[in-house]
């Protein structure tokens, strides 16, 4: 039997039987407009595209032929249309929620002991308010113990550096944060599920190669513009090194494009109040330009 799910407000419903979300349609809760998925669909898609699902007869609804259609890039469900091609990201969630959960973490950070398990927990509001074509309801399982013994680890490193009064340590120290910032991104692309299953997904790029790309960043604002390149080309590299999809991830984005709004948001958050705004905004963007293709199309 399907399991129907629909996006409401810019979060996931569901799973509901093929009975429950007819009802749901006859209540006039999922409309025309109203983005659905179901097992064997490439993509979400609006209801009254789907045949036969809008009118309510027994015979079960036609997945409409064709490419796998594409979320629109204006940042939630409701924004822009269809387009040809791979599967776009989306991603979509409240400022005021934005805010408060920000702050909150802010406040861990700070005080240092509560820093993991406030990271995780800002994962998992996170990581759902992404909309990926395909694998409803994503979340993220990670557990922060994983975290303490790699967080209070560079700490105690961060601490020992500092008593020896050695400057030339602190280079140890910044290759220290890297493969600590290495480590954090295989866990959580390891702990990314849908519908409570895990994706089985990985991050294969060396830590040799990721120090690399830091090593580049850094040295790359020498030239004032040069970063916003880095930054795209050393996120190309991650999305090549996710292993464990039925589909490429490419992202699509400039360096030229990076690097305007990267200028724009850091002009407008230097007033403090536009920062939630300006953080969706560009999280938005970034989320645009990441798409899924068949495998060995690029």
């Amino acid at each position: 039997m399907a399991n129907w799910f629909y996006a409401s407000e810019g979060k996931q419903q569901g799973p509901y039987a093929d009975g429950q979300f007819r009802d749901l349609i006859a209540q006039g809760v999922v409309r025309a407009d109203t983005l659905v998925w179901t097992e064997g669909m490439a993509g979400w898609q609006k209801a009254a595209e789907i045949p036969g699902l809008m009118a309510g007869g027994g015979a079960p609804p036609i997945v409409p032929a064709g490419g796998p259609p594409t979320m629109g890039s204006g940042g939630g469900y409701g924004g822009g249309g269809y387009s040809g091609g791979g599967s776009t990201l989306s991603i979509d969630f409240s400022i005021l929620e934005f805010a408060w959960r920000s702050i909150v973490l802010l406040i861990g950070m700070i005080l240092v002991i509560p820093a993991p398990w406030a990271f995780v927990w800002y994962t998992q509001w996170i990581v759902p308010c992404v909309k990926v074509p395909g694998r409803p309801n994503l979340s993220f399982t990670g557990n922060a113990m994983t975290l303490v013994p790699w967080y209070f680890g560079f700490i105690v490193l961060a601490i020992a550096i500092g008593f020896t009064g050695i400057q030339s340590l602190n280079n140890l120290l910044f290759i220290a944060q890297i493969v600590l910032y290495w480590l954090l991104i295989k866990w959580m692309v390891a702990n990314l599920a849908s519908n409570g299953q895990p994706l089985g997904l990985s991050f294969t790029g060396s830590v040799w190669a990721y120090i690399g790309w830091n090593l580049l960043l850094a040295i790359s604002f020498i030239t004032i513009i040069g970063w916003a390149w880095v930054m795209v080309a050393q996120t190309r590299w991650m999305c090549r090194n996710i292993e464990g999809t039925r589909r490429d991830i490419v992202f699509k984005g400039t360096g030229l494009q990076f690097l305007w709004r990267a200028v724009v948001t850091a002009i407008l958050c230097s007033f403090i109040i536009p920062i939630p705004w300006m953080y969706r905004w560009m999280m938005g963007w970034m989320a645009s330009q990441t798409e899924l293709v068949p495998k060995g199309s690029v």
